[in-house]
């Protein structure tokens, strides 16, 4: 019994703290840049004083000065050749911004990805944000819901209502940030191929952020089927409950006629004694007055008649 009365406290502590694992990650994934992560390919720069590698070199005169002429009359000759002529600089990306580094210098330059995401698309993104927004909402109503649930234990009815409530918007939430994610992964893809052509990757992978958003999708799927087993459990022990009071009351009431029984029973059993020894007692008086009869027709005949023909006559006339 104790088992028992422990096991919904550990299911309710699991649902809360899986909910708030999934509300601490999506949080998370939503306002970091790195859904996606990978290279692009531009045009090595020219190198310079803040710049050594990953650039084109240039003519230095003698005395250690660059050329005094204008740079649209120097001509630079390089001998790269194929991809050599090209640097892979790192970008990542998330929902909001797309970050990439700066080959003139050791920050990031950092762009809106509403604004790169093709036009068509962009409706598609915006409502990928508004799905994910909808689903932190939802699971820090379902997170509050589940809070009151666990500490408010004065009426089980209403703990019940609580938890029904909570399993609701954690798979309505979890419904949601599938779809927001879905839809991001779509806009992104639809990117790569149509935006902007010094944004164009060359090659990219899913980042962390993107792993981390899916992980709260599946512990948003976990807290809600571990908020219907409570609720699914403390229905049946309700109903069973309920079940077995009635089922007591049905057998105080059984017992309780059975106490009449006996009387009935011995008032039936009177009854047919009775009966039969109305039934007997009647026999008896037929059979008295068929031998007062029979004792007055012997008396009238003739004294020569043998006591057996007087019999089977009078069985004749009056068979029994």
């Amino acid at each position: 019994m104790e088992l028992l009365k422990i096991l919904p406290w550990h299911r309710a502590v699991l649902a809360v703290v899986l909910n708030l694992l999934a509300l601490c990650l999506s949080t998370t994934a939503l306002l970091g840049s790195y859904w996606c992560v990978g290279t692009q390919k531009v045009p090595k720069p020219l190198c310079g004083k803040g710049k050594a590698t990953k650039c084109i070199g240039v003519h230095v005169s003698a005395d250690g000065g660059a050329s005094n002429s204008s740079s649209q009359d120097v001509v630079h000759y390089s001998w790269e050749t194929g991809d050599d002529r090209f640097a892979f600089r790192y970008f990542h990306t998330g929902m909001w911004l797309s970050c990439e580094e700066n080959m003139e210098g050791p920050d990031e330059k950092c762009r809106s990805f509403i604004e790169l995401s093709p036009p068509a698309e962009r409706g598609i993104l915006w409502l990928a944000l508004g799905s994910e927004m909808v689903y932190i909402s939802l699971l820090v109503i379902s997170f509050i819901l589940l809070l009151i649930e666990m500490l408010y234990t004065g009426n089980p009815v209403c703990g019940l209502k609580l938890n029904a409530f909570a399993a609701v918007s954690s798979v309505l939430s979890g419904l949601l940030g599938m779809v927001a994610h879905m839809m991001y992964s779509q806009v992104f893809q639809a990117t790569v191929n149509l935006g902007p052509e010094d944004w164009r990757p060359h090659s990219w992978d899913y980042g962390w952020a993107f792993y981390m958003a899916w992980a709260s999708f599946t512990c948003c799927m976990a807290s809600a089927v571990t908020t219907l087993n409570t609720y699914t459990k403390t229905m049946l022990e309700f109903k069973r409950n309920h079940i077995k009071g009635y089922d007591g009351s049905f057998k105080d009431q059984s017992q309780h006629h059975q106490c009449f029984m006996p009387q009935q029973q011995h008032r039936e059993q009177m009854s047919s004694y009775y009966q039969q020894r109305d039934k007997s007692l009647h026999s008896i008086s037929e059979g008295v007055d068929f031998c007062s009869e029979l004792q007055q027709k012997v008396l009238q005949r003739e004294p020569e008649l043998e006591l057996d023909e007087v019999l089977g006559q009078s069985m004749e006339e009056d068979p029994c």
